[in-house]
C-alpha cells in the first residue's frame, strides 16, 4: 500500500463497480411467482431538478446509498434507480433569467421555440448531474436510468390524466388561484410563502360605512359589504343596498351578513372582492354575487378601473389612495398593521388571488384510501410523528389545481374548436414574429388558422366550452379541423407524483402488461426525501399509486435531515450560504463529504455541514488507510521471518488473550449495533459508534498492544480489519473498496469486490 491515501483513485474505483454490474440486479423470468422468495429491496431516487449543479442537499442521497449498499451485501436483489426531473417552473424561471441577461423574455418566442431552447439547456445539467452523482460513489442502476419528460413517462402520465377524467375526478373550473403576474402561471397552496409583513390599513369611508382595508385599488371589483350576523351595530343594514362614491362615479352594493366577518377587525365592516380574495369568493358562492375581475394576468388593473387601468397593483394603490384622500374618502391610515401576505416561492413577488379557469382533481376519493393505507400500516413513517402530520394534512386536502401557464412540461391534452367556440382568447407570435392577442372571433378573418397554432403562445377558454380529450382529428359536432390545444401544462407534481409507476414501467392502459421491473420491485420498499416535500410529493406518490395500482407504492417513508449554514437557515443561492458538494468532495474526498452527511446526525434535523467538519471526516478516512497500512506492515515483518507463515482470519481460541477477547466482543457488539442502526435509520448513531471503535478502539487500543506481540495477533488483527471495512462500506465506500483489493490476496479475504461481499454476521 502507498505511504498516504489518495482520493484520486475514486474514479477507477467507480468505474471497477459499473464494470462488475453490481449495481445492476437481475430480474427473475417469472417476478411475481418469485418475488416472495427473493425478497428484492429498491429505492426509487427523488429526481434532481435538471436545471441546476446539484447542492449539498442532493449529496443527502447518501442515505439511500448507505441502505443500498447495506441490503446488497446482504445478499438481496437491490435497485437503486436514478432519474431526474424536468422541474417545470422552476427550470422555467431559471431560464427566464437566463433570457434576460440576453435581454429577452419568453415573449419573444412561440411555445414550440421556447420548449426546444429549454431542452437543450436542460440536457447539459441533466448530464451534469449524473456526474455529480457519481463523483459521490452513488451505486445507482444507469441502465435504468429515467427523465421526467421522455415519451413513455408522458405517455404513462396522459393516461393517468385520462383515466382520472373518464372517472369523474378530472374538472375544469373557474375558482379563485394563486397566481404570480411575474412568473405568469398559477400555483398550488403550498407553493406560496406566507410571511408576516408590516404594511398599510386604510379606513375608508363606504357610503353609511367606514370600513379598513389593505387593497383599496381592488374597490372597483367590490360586489357587497359583509358584517358579522351577531354584530348588532348594523343589523340594520343586513339585506339593504347602499350606495357607495366611487372614484369613478357612484355604485351599489349589497350588505350582506357572514360569519367570516371578524367583529374586531377594523370597524367590524369589510368590502367583499370575490374576483380577488379567497374568502370573499367563498363568500360570493354562499350569497351568490357577482365577480368582476379589477386584476389582470399581466399584474395590471382592467378596464373596469376606467382611468386607472393599466397601472401596476402598487402604482394603483398609491394612485387610489392619493385621490381618495383629495376627495376627502379617507379616514386614517393605519402604517404599522401587520399581516400574512402571500408570495412566490420562485421569485418573491407577491402573490394575487385570481379568478381564471383551471383544471383540478377531486381531490377526496384519492385521499380517502391514501389516508387509510397510513392507518393501517401499509406505509409507514420514520421517524414515527410525521405519519400524524400526513394524516392531519390529508383529512383537510383540498382540490389540487394541476394547471400551470408555462411552457415547460407537457400540455394537458385537451382541445378546442375554435369554430365552435369563438370566444376563445390567443396569444400569438405572426409571421413577422409581432405579439398578436385577442379573441379567434375577432382575428380568424386576418389571420390563419395555421398563423395561429404555429406561433402559439398561450389561449384562455371559458369555462363551459366543449373539449375533446386526447388528439382529435376534426370537430365531433362542426367537424372543423381548427382544433386547439390547451397550452396549459401539467403541475411538475402530476409527473413525479407518478415517478414510481412511470420508472418501472407501470402500464396505467392495461396493469397486466406492465413491465418486470414493476412486476419485481413495486411497492417499492423505501421513500428517502426531505420533510418538507411530504405533501408536495410523498402524500401525492401515495394518492396515485392505491388509486392506479390499489397498492402503496413504499412500504417506508424515511424523511432525512436537513443541511443548513451556520446560523441555521436553509442553503439556497439567494442567500449565498450554498457551500458546494462537488468542491468539497474534490478537495477532501468523496468518502470524507458522505461521512461529514450523516456522522452522529439525529434523525429528521437540521444540521450544519462545515468545512471544518468535513476536514475532520477526511482524516478519519487517511486513519483507516494508515491502520490498514500497519497491519500490511505487521504481517510482512512476521513473513519475513518465517517465509511458511499462513495468513489468514482463522482464529484459535485457545490461543486468544484477555485483549483479543475484548476487541472480538466488541467487534461483535458493533456488528450488531450498526446492523440494528441501519435498519432503524439511525445513520447518524452507526456512523459514530464506527467511527469510536476503529479509531479509539481499534488503532488506539488494541494495534497499539499487537506491536509487542507476536504473530499469533495476526487472525485477530485480520478479523477486526476485514470486518470494519464491511462495516464502514456503506458510509465510506471508495476508501474501504480500496483497501480491500490491495489487501485482499495478501491476507487471503473473501475473493471478489467489497461492494458485493457478504455483510457480517454477529452471535446474540
Amino acid at each position: 500500500m502507498d505511504k498516504a491515501y489518495s482520493s484520486s483513485r475514486e474514479n477507477d474505483i467507480y468505474h471497477l463497480w459499473e464494470k462488475s454490474g453490481a449495481f445492476t440486479p437481475k430480474v427473475p423470468p417469472n417476478p411475481k411467482s418469485v418475488k416472495t422468495k427473493h425478497q428484492p429491496y429498491s429505492i426509487i431516487l427523488p429526481p434532481p431538478n435538471a436545471n441546476d449543479p446539484m447542492h449539498m442537499g442532493h449529496a443527502l442521497f447518501t442515505v439511500q446509498d448507505i441502505l443500498i449498499r447495506y441490503h446488497r451485501m446482504l445478499g438481496q436483489p437491490t435497485l437503486w434507480l436514478p432519474g431526474s426531473d424536468h422541474a417545470g417552473i422552476e427550470t422555467q424561471f431559471v431560464f427566464e433569467k437566463k433570457l434576460a441577461k440576453e435581454g429577452k423574455s419568453r415573449f419573444d418566442f412561440d411555445r414550440q421555440t421556447l420548449y426546444q431552447l429549454i431542452w437543450n439547456f436542460v440536457e447539459d445539467n441533466r448530464k451534469l448531474n449524473q456526474f455529480q452523482m457519481k463523483q459521490l460513489g452513488f451505486s445507482m442502476d444507469w441502465t435504468r436510468y429515467h427523465y421526467s419528460l421522455e415519451p413513455a413517462i408522458v405517455k404513462t402520465a396522459l393516461s393517468t390524466f385520462t383515466k382520472l377524467y373518464h372517472d369523474g375526478l378530472i374538472y375544469r373550473d373557474e375558482k379563485i388561484i394563486n397566481y404570480c403576474p411575474h412568473c405568469g402561471t398559477a400555483f398550488s397552496n403550498l407553493e406560496v410563502d406566507y410571511v408576516d409583513e408590516v404594511t398599510s390599513l386604510y379606513y375608508i369611508k363606504y357610503g353609511p360605512f367606514t370600513l379598513a382595508t389593505t387593497r383599496p385599488e381592488t374597490k372597483f371589483g367590490d360586489t357587497a359589504v359583509a358584517v358579522n350576523p351577531e354584530d348588532k351595530r348594523y343589523t340594520q343594514w343586513v339585506g339593504q343596498e347602499i350606495t357607495v362614491d366611487g372614484l369613478n362615479g357612484p355604485f351599489t352594493v349589497k350588505v350582506i351578513a357572514d360569519d367570516m366577518v371578524d367583529m374586531k377587525f377594523g370597524t367590524g365592516v369589510v368590502k367583499i372582492t370575490p374576483a380577488h380574495d379567497p374568502n370573499d369568493f367563498e363568500a360570493s358562492l354562499r350569497h351568490h354575487l357577482p365577480l368582476k375581475k379589477v386584476i389582470g394576468f399581466d399584474g395590471r388593473l382592467t378596464d373596469i378601473a376606467g382611468k386607472y387601468a393599466g397601472l401596476t397593483v402598487n402604482q394603483a394603490r398609491d394612485q387610489v389612495v392619493a385621490d381618495m384622500k383629495d376627495r376627502g374618502m379617507l379616514v386614517k391610515i393605519d402604517d404599522h398593521y401587520q399581516h400574512r401576505i402571500g408570495r412566490c416561492y420562485r421569485c418573491r413577488h407577491v402573490i394575487e388571488p385570481l379568478v381564471a379557469p383551471q383544471w383540478f382533481i377531486k381531490i377526496s376519493p384519492l385521499a380517502k384510501p391514501a389516508i387509510q393505507a397510513a392507518v393501517d400500516n401499509q406505509v409507514k413513517f420514520f421517524p414515527s410523528r410525521f405519519k400524524k402530520t400526513y394524516l392531519d394534512w390529508m383529512k383537510n386536502i383540498r382540490d389540487w389545481n394541476i394547471s400551470r401557464q408555462i411552457v415547460w412540461g407537457p400540455r394537458i391534452p385537451a382541445w378546442y374548436c375554435l369554430d365552435c367556440h369563438p370566444d376563445i382568447k390567443v396569444n400569438f407570435l405572426d409571421h413577422h414574429k409581432n405579439v398578436v392577442s385577442g379573441f379567434y372571433r375577432d382575428l380568424k378573418d386576418n389571420y390563419s388558422f395555421a398563423e395561429i397554432n404555429s406561433g402559439l403562445q398561450s389561449l384562455i377558454a371559458p369555462v363551459g366550452v366543449d373539449f375533446i380529450i386526447n388528439s382529435p382529428t376534426s370537430c365531433p359536432k362542426c367537424h372543423s379541423h381548427h382544433m386547439i390545444q390547451e397550452t396549459d401544462t401539467f403541475d411538475t407534481w402530476f409527473l413525479s407524483g407518478q415517478w414510481p409507476l412511470t420508472t418501472l414501467g407501470f402500464n396505467p392502459d392495461n396493469p397486466a402488461k406492465s413491465s418486470p421491473d414493476f412486476d419485481y420491485f413495486y411497492p417499492t420498499t423505501v421513500m428517502d426525501t426531505m420533510w418538507d416535500i411530504l405533501f408536495f410529493w410523498v402524500a401525492r406518490m401515495i394518492m396515485f399509486g392505491v388509486y392506479l395500482t390499489g397498492q402503496v407504492p413504499f412500504k417506508t417513508v424515511h424523511l432525512h435531515s436537513r443541511v443548513v449554514d451556520a446560523k441555521g437557515q436553509k442553503m439556497s443561492k439567494s442567500k449565498n450560504n450554498v457551500v458546494d458538494p462537488l468542491q468539497m468532495s474534490q478537495k477532501y474526498g468523496s468518502d470524507a463529504l458522505r461521512m461529514s452527511l450523516v456522522y452522529g446526525i439525529a434523525p429528521a434535523s437540521d444540521f450544519v455541514v462545515s468545512e471544518d467538519k468535513i476536514r475532520a471526516q477526511r482524516n478519519f478516512v487517511n486513519k483507516i488507510w494508515n491502520a490498514s497500512r500497519f497491519v500490511e506492515m505487521i504481517v510482512d515483518r512476521f513473513r519475513q521471518t518465517n517465509p511458511r507463515l499462513k495468513i489468514d482470519s482463522k482464529i484459535d481460541k485457545s490461543k486468544l488473550t484477555s485483549a483479543d477477547k475484548t476487541i472480538l466482543s466488541r467487534l461483535n457488539q458493533i456488528v450488531a449495533s450498526t446492523t440494528k442502526n441501519i435498519n432503524s435509520y439511525h445513520f447518524g448513531q452507526a456512523s459514530e459508534n464506527l467511527y469510536q471503535f476503529f479509531w479509539h478502539e481499534f488503532c488506539d487500543i488494541y494495534i497499539e498492544d499487537a506491536k509487542n506481540r507476536g504473530e499469533e495477533t495476526i487472525p485477530v488483527l485480520l478479523t477486526v480489519l476485514q470486518t470494519s471495512l464491511k462495516l464502514l462500506h456503506p458510509f465510506i465506500p471508495f476508501v474501504t473498496e480500496t483497501i480491500y483489493q490491495e489487501l485482499q490476496s495478501k491476507f487471503n479475504f473473501s475473493p471478489g469486490l467489497l461492494i458485493t461481499s457478504s455483510w457480517p454476521t454477529h452471535e446474540d
